[in-house]
């Protein structure tokens, strides 16, 4: 069926739909790289870092103590080779965060925070643990490797 000049031809919705996401996902890319700038470099170092915590803090709480040694070392396999963490070994962290720990059993957590300490290599990120009122968990986490550690940073975050 030929159209003539002054008939237009029928609308393909495919193309519009294709036309309309790729200018929606332009937009969110632009948006993104917009409050990448406003905010910085340290914003989205500080925000992944609270995702690794908030990680391992749900391995805690539901005492997948294995999972959380993994996070914390940042290797998903490390009982292959477990000779490789022989500084703060699975026994000694199971200690640290097991039920006898510091923290008791951990029941609830909230990630208050992160700061990025000047010429630090890392993000100390701030976590109420069990609600309690007064005593935080610092949590360091390298930017290289995403590997957890105790801060040797306090910070003033509530």
């Amino acid at each position: 069926m030929s159209t003539s000049l002054f008939e237009t031809p029928p609308p393909d919705l495919r193309k519009e739909s294709r036309n309309r996401s790729i200018l929606m996902g332009s937009f969110i890319l632009l948006a993104l790289v917009a409050l990448g700038a406003w905010k910085g470099p340290t914003w989205y170092s500080e925000w992944s870092s609270q995702q690794v915590v908030r990680h391992f803090f749900t391995a805690v709480q539901n005492k997948d103590f294995e999972q959380a040694y993994g996070i914390w070392v940042a290797d998903s396999t490390w009982k292959q080779h477990p000779d490789q963490h022989k500084n703060y070994a699975f026994n000694e962290f199971q200690q640290d965060w097991g039920p006898g720990g510091e923290w008791g059993v951990i029941n609830s957590f909230k990630i208050d925070g992160a700061a990025t300490p000047s010429g630090g290599t890392g993000v100390v990120v701030v976590v109420t643990v069990n609600q309690r009122v007064g005593k935080k968990a610092n949590i360091w986490v390298e930017k290289k490797d995403h590997s957890l550690t105790f801060s040797p940073f306090e910070t003033n975050i509530q």
